[in-house]
Order: C-alpha cells, then structure tokens, then sequence
C-alpha cells in the first residue's frame, strides 16, 4: 500500500526541511521528495497570468505582514491582523466588489466587517447562510434533528449564498463562520476567489484552534479512541482545577 504524504508528521529538524531548504532532507513520506517529478508540470499552471499573479500578490502580503525584514538572523515580527491583511490583498488584486458569506448568528460581525470594508472603498455584498428560508425538512431532515424541535427552522443554503454572489459578480468573497460542510459546499460553487476571515466554533468564541492547543489538559477527551477498550487518560495537570 502506498504510504501517503505526512508533513504533519515530519521530524526534520527547520533549518534542514526539504521543504525550506535547497538540497534538505525528508521522512520517506516527504511530498517535496516523493513527488519531485509531478513539480515541472504544476509550476507551468503558474505561466497563466491571471494565476501567476495573483499568486505573486498573495506572496507579497505574506511578506508584509511582518515588520522589520533584513538579510540574516531575523526573528519574525507579525505586525497585522487578519482583517487588516484581506484588506490590503483584496486592494492588490484590484477586487471592487467584496461578497460576505456569514452564519446569521454573526450578524453583527458580518456589519462591523461590512462597514469597515466600505469605508475602505468597497463595494460589499452580504448574504447569510439562512437566505431562502427553506425548511430543513427538503434535504430530508428530521424533526428530532433540528436545533428548535417542533417548530420551522430554515436549512443554511451555502448554494443559493453562492449562487448569489455568483450573480452579483464579486470579485473576492470572505466568509465569516459558516458550518462545518456548509462552508465546502460554498468554496465548491463559489466562482470568485474566496478567503477565510473566521472559522465558527460555537465553543470557543469562534477559536477552533482553542481545543488543539488544550489537548493535553481540558480537551483531551478528544484523544480518547471511539472503542470499547480505550486507554487510560492522562493525569491531571496543574491547571485542571
């Protein structure tokens, strides 16, 4: 069976990662190596240039994103927010009209966004995932399955939220929370070019990264296994009081 990439789980050190380094070392599943021959072809994809650019663009705001860069020996020093860094990208690809695609719960994130996209010379055009008011029940959703069981709840609809900015003719959409699954369906049909401003997660304001960086003390329930035998969990740590 063939062993799949795992850059994940790579142990080489930084400073001698293929990936970062000419002539570096990888694990026997380093993509970088294993598929040296597969980058010729992918590279001439970036000869498009409509492509080439704005690749080179998303580069450039990558770099400008921290302060101070010198030849040798810098520690990095990121200096702008995520807000701040689609701003300025979606002014270097020349976008006018912006689509935002946000859950109706973040509402008020969606405006505050809104607002702050206009007075940077915007055009905004905004959609919430409840567009359509149609029933759960047409993709076949139970009753018992709905948040508000016994009384109509809309179905979010992340094609009719495409569809829409679609028609509108955006030139870049952000999307601020949409639903695990909603949101690829969305990035699916979508046809301007998207970006992500806030991932939802009900539980950690909307930091999904929260339970990963507690998986060894509040969150590491997760890495229990879903069997009948599972492994015993790890001693408390001092913070979990």
């Amino acid at each position: 069976m063939k062993e799949h990439s795992q850059c994940a789980r790579c142990a080489i050190p930084r400073e001698e990662k293929a990936c970062l380094v000419r002539g570096g070392k990888g694990p026997k599943f380093c993509p970088t190596l294993r598929y040296e021959g597969l980058l010729p072809s992918v590279i001439k994809e970036y000869e498009d240039p409509e492509l080439r650019e704005f690749a080179r663009l998303a580069s450039v705001q990558e770099g400008e994103g921290y302060a101070g860069r010198r030849p040798g020996g810098y520690v990095p020093h990121p200096v702008k927010t995520r807000v701040e860094e689609v701003i300025e990208f979606a002014k270097k690809i020349g976008a006018k009209r912006i689509g935002v695609a946000f859950c109706v719960g973040l509402q008020r994130e969606a405006g505050l966004l809104s607002d702050l996209l206009e007075v940077h010379g915007f055009e905004v055009v905004s959609v919430c995932c409840k567009v359509g008011a149609v029933p759960k029940e047409t993709i076949g959703v139970k009753d018992e399955e709905k948040i508000k069981i016994g009384e109509f709840e809309s179905m979010c609809n992340p094609l009719l939220q495409a569809e829409i900015l679609n028609r509108e003719g955006t030139d870049l959409n952000v999307l601020v929370g949409l639903c695990v699954g909603h949101d690829a369906i969305f990035l699916k049909r979508a046809k301007a070019p998207c970006t992500v401003l806030a991932a939802k997660d009900r539980v950690t304001g909307h930091n999904p990264l929260a339970a990963l960086y507690t998986l060894h003390s509040f969150y590491r329930r997760l890495k229990e296994r879903p069997s009948s035998s599972k492994e015993p969990a790890d001693p408390p740590d001092e913070e979990d009081h």
